[in-house]
């Protein structure tokens, strides 16, 4: 088979996007304004949610959540060893104890008995990881926080409108992902990732499913007690300063005058962004569609040769289809790192997701321990990420599984 050249996570740009750019380019209003608005109006929509936020990342959104909530020092935070560092920076970053739990065992989804074991009085929120588009098992966190909800300490007021722990889930990978909720009644409701946790963050980057670039956004369900356009002025006032009006309102005739409520931060999305985000929402079915049809094809294949993969489409849920993880029985990480450069000779770019945090510098620094998370480790250390994005050919999939069968029959 002829040698081809397949990149890892290109972003699909067409010329609808790059005219959309031009448009607000040539429109003279490029920062945040009706684009982001617009944007954010759409995708409430398309959640199912009264309101939304982007902003200009997923970790900016998550931090935004982390802020919002009043979480700090004194405070704990769970999430899974396997994920990326932005899971777990933000709680870092706003000075609370981030703990980790591991996964489930040949799994990537995380640990729910760890995670219950894992509550004290001072767990304030969990982060579950929505890892490659797959929705976690909401039902069962949903059960762990009000099982450990006597352990809750609020310490504000929006905490005491919960009266547990609150759930913030990491769904980078999973705009577009549903669960099927069965109903009382019999039915089944589609319900979306960004409806089921009580906050959700997106990301929007340029490798995910739907890019701006760089960007993202955040959801929530109706809080009790609490007004949806409150709320969505406290995000606004944590990305832009504190300011009281943005930019757009300030240039209205007059408008000028402004407060500063508080010394917040700076992590708006742009015009410009939020262009490309409308035009990627437009294609985003085919997108979702396409991404299904390759997934089916590495299935079908990697089934046959008693590989393991995440289950992207099952009758409870459905992926957004954003990672492929193929897992290799019985090989280690030199062998796993063979393959990965065997690949690479034959012009096929692979990745690893993901090296689990404990195993990084910045958190063995803060007294993680990889020996203390065995099942986060035993999937890293044969998993292998493939290439799924929707410029790959049927011709492009065919290879990079031929390449993989290749590679094993040496």
């Amino acid at each position: 088979m002829e040698k081809r050249q397949i990149t890892f996570s290109p972003p699909d740009i067409t010329e609808a996007e790059i005219e959309a750019v031009a448009d607000t380019l040539r429109s003279g209003w490029i920062t945040t304004g009706p684009k982001c608005k617009e944007f954010e109006k759409n995708i409430a929509q398309f959640i199912g949610t009264d309101k939304a936020v982007v902003l200009n990342s997923a970790t900016a959104c998550l931090e935004s959540i982390l802020r919002f909530l009043g979480i700090g020092a004194g405070d704990e935070v769970i999430t899974s060893a396997y994920t990326y560092t932005a899971s777990a920076s933000p709680v870092v970053h706003v000075g609370a104890s981030l703990k980790f739990v591991d996964c489930k065992k040949d799994s990537f989804e995380i640990d729910y008995d760890a995670i219950e074991n894992a509550i004290t009085e001072k767990t304030k929120v969990i982060i579950p990881v929505d890892i490659a588009g797959v929705p976690c098992d909401y039902d069962r966190i949903f059960e762990i926080v009000e099982k450990k909800k006597n352990l809750f300490q609020p310490s504000n007021d929006i905490q005491k409108a919960f009266g547990r722990i609150i759930v913030a889930a990491d769904g980078a990978h999973a705009f577009g992902a549903y669960i099927n909720k069965k109903q009382p009644d019999g039915t089944v409701n589609k319900i979306m990732v960004g409806n089921i946790a009580d906050f959700t963050s997106f990301s929007f980057h340029a490798v995910k499913n739907l890019t701006t670039a760089e960007g993202g956004s955040l959801t929530w369900r109706n809080i009790p007690g609490m007004d949806n356009e409150e709320i969505y002025k406290q995000f606004m006032l944590l990305s832009l300063h504190g300011q009281t009006k943005d930019a757009f309102h300030k240039n209205q005739l007059g408008a000028w005058e402004y407060d500063i409520a508080a010394p917040l931060y700076k992590c708006n999305m742009t015009d410009i962004q939020a262009a490309i985000g409308l035009v990627q929402f437009e294609r985003y079915p085919a997108l979702l569609d396409r991404r299904r049809q390759i997934i089916g094809k590495y299935d079908e294949a990697f089934k046959e040769m008693g590989y393991k993969t995440v289950p992207h489409f099952t009758k409870d849920h459905t992926s957004s289809g954003h990672l492929y993880l193929l897992r290799i029985p019985g090989i280690d990480t030199q062998k796993r790192n063979d393959i990965i450069v065997k690949m690479a000779e034959r012009g096929i770019a692979t990745n690893v997701h993901y090296k689990p945090l404990p195993m990084m510098t910045a958190y063995k620094n803060l007294g993680f321990d990889i020996s203390d998370y065995p099942n986060a480790y035993h999937q890293y250390e044969n998993e292998i990420t493939l290439p799924l994005h929707t410029k790959l050919s049927d011709e492009d999939v065919d290879y990079i599984i031929s390449g993989i069968r290749e590679i094993m029959a040496d």
